[in-house]
């Protein structure tokens, strides 16, 4: 069992457990560890480090990961990239969490403005 009462299995569904060391992270996204170190080091993912100090990554880590490649490789900045995804991630949450109100807002009897 883990900490919390979690098992082992639980961890099979969860985005953001670090499962992936920098090869395999590297070797599944076609980069080079230098360019998930660089990722780091613009602050877009925080890797974990594992009890012997490695890299471990996420699956969540690494669509983010993927999802700047993408614009690299269409010839953004790495850094440019980041806050681009960076922002896509905080415009995802705020369209999230409005919805999650205007849901609320129905379900009292209250009418949303548009």
């Amino acid at each position: 069992m883990e900490p919390g009462g979690a098992t082992l299995a639980d961890n099979l569904d969860d985005d953001d457990y670090p499962s992936y060391s920098m090869g395999t992270a590297a070797e599944i996204l076609g980069v080079t560890p230098a360019f998930l170190r660089g990722l780091g080091t613009a602050r877009l993912i925080e890797p974990s480090r594992s009890a012997g100090g490695h890299r471990r990554f996420s699956r969540r880590q690494l669509r983010l990961a993927a999802r700047a490649r993408e614009l690299v490789d269409q010839g953004t900045p790495v850094e440019a990239a980041c806050r681009i995804i960076t922002l896509e991630e905080r415009l995802e949450e705020a369209l999230r969490l409005n919805a999650e109100l205007r849901g609320r807002l129905v379900r009292s009897g209250e009418t949303p403005e548009s």
